[in-house]
């Protein structure tokens, strides 16, 4: 029975508009704590690192304690000493004695790269198990490096050089990402704890020491292939990096004619890339990548391109750091704390909860404890490789393709 008219509409649902979904209330742009002064010598008692935060609970009194305050006052502190300046504004004959021999630090890393050749794993894009024939030889060599920087005792050398170590990638996983990034910018509070590094260096950090430092980790993920720790390209801003784009930020805030659009012009990107570390990440993040579109291969710097200005992409970059790399269990169950940048006493210690060394872990990811025993959490936000799916890195696929003169591995498009 065909039914024609009234009786047939009557049946037909309704076509309703759909709701617009309510969208949360952004959160509020992160001031710049005030940095305090360093503490006195006399009432530090070293110690070696380790992890604290365990559960969410210790994550929560992380995030209300004194050292969540002390690292953001320190790394925007850091990143508000590069606004309006380029790369070239400091230059090394003057800087600090101090920071000259960070420079020389990081260049006896460099130097150690190329003493430790990859192993041969036939076409491999995975870690290469060389890395952790060159972190062996960093950590022989980190005592002196730390001593030469004016360093008193053992007990100081121990506490800070793990920072160091620990912001060259895992030795277990053969991975590196925004957490490791962040025990960098932590072994330079560190040294400014200890009154070497006081604010007037920061510029030399922000705009010298930092650039060499992301240089050293590019040509260690082109030697050794580091692959990308936790989710994939997490943000769409970079496999590996993140505080680069909030330093470069900072940079261009009040640049005359560079605006965030200007990241998909090549000519911009090719004349102004060695002067700001935000051009300077896209132009490098794109030369890894056969589709040559932020659309397509990075999502996220697409669309804040669309901003009005630098300011709002700056304030973005605060918001994110915040929420993504302090804000993220996940980042922060692998962040080890000292005498420097101290846990509060209630959070968990490994020990107690029968948790292996960071060095020792296999897995990167987030752990929590199930019945006294600790165990591997599976989250549906990302690409399942803390359970053991390896990422390929995309500069280990470029670095393959260059050896086949681009007629063998392909380069990867998306990740």
């Amino acid at each position: 029975m065909i039914l024609m008219g009234t009786e047939a509409r009557k049946l037909i649902p309704r076509l309703m508009p759909r709701k617009k979904s309510t969208a949360s209330a952004p959160l509020p742009i992160p001031d710049t704590p005030l940095l305090p002064s360093p503490p006195s010598l006399s009432n530090i008692n070293f110690e070696t690192p380790r992890r604290r935060i365990i559960t969410p609970g210790d994550h929560a009194e992380f995030q209300a304690s004194p050292s969540h305050t002390l690292i953001l006052a320190f790394v925007f502190k850091l990143s508000e000493s590069a606004m309006d300046r380029k790369i070239s504004s400091v230059t090394e004959d003057s800087v600090s004695v101090e920071v000259r021999k960070l420079l020389v630090i990081l260049d006896g890393i460099s130097r150690t790269v190329e003493t430790i050749a990859p192993v041969n794993q036939g076409d491999s894009r995975f870690g290469n198990s060389a890395f952790r024939l060159f972190l062996d030889s960093i950590a022989t060599q980190s005592g002196a490096w730390h001593y030469s920087l004016g360093l008193k005792s053992p007990s100081a050398v121990s506490e800070i050089s793990t920072y160091l170590h620990e912001s060259l990638g895992n030795r277990a996983r053969i991975d590196y990402g925004s957490g490791h990034e962040l025990n960098f910018f932590v072994w330079l509070l560190c040294l400014n704890r200890l009154s070497l590094l006081p604010e007037n260096t920061f510029p030399a950090l922000a705009l010298l020491v930092f650039p060499k430092y992301l240089r050293l980790m590019r040509k260690l993920q082109a030697k050794y292939y580091l692959e990308p720790a936790g989710s994939h390209g997490v943000w769409g801003l970079d496999d590996y990096q993140f505080l680069p784009f909030l330093v470069g930020a900072s940079q261009l805030l009040h640049h005359p004619y560079i605006r965030p659009l200007s990241i998909h012009n090549e000519i911009v990107l090719e004349d102004e890339g060695d002067e700001y570390l935000y051009l300077n990440m896209v132009r490098f993040t794109m030369a890894s990548k056969s589709v040559r579109d932020l659309r397509w291969t990075q999502p996220m710097l697409d669309d804040i391109s669309a901003a009005k200005n630098w300011v709002k992409v700056e304030q973005g970059m605060r918001r994110m750091f915040v929420k993504e790399v302090l804000g993220k269990l996940p980042v922060m169950q692998h962040f080890l704390f000292g005498s420097l940048v101290p846990a509060t006493e209630s959070m968990s210690k490994e020990a107690e909860v029968g948790l292996s060394s960071e060095h020792a872990e296999t897995r990167g990811g987030e752990v929590a404890i199930d019945g006294g025993r600790m165990k591997h959490v599976h989250r549906d936000d990302g690409w399942g490789d803390c359970c053991g799916i390896k990422i390929p890195s995309t500069v280990a696929a470029a670095q393959e393709a260059k050896k086949h003169g681009d007629r063998g591995l392909r380069r990867i498009p998306f990740d």
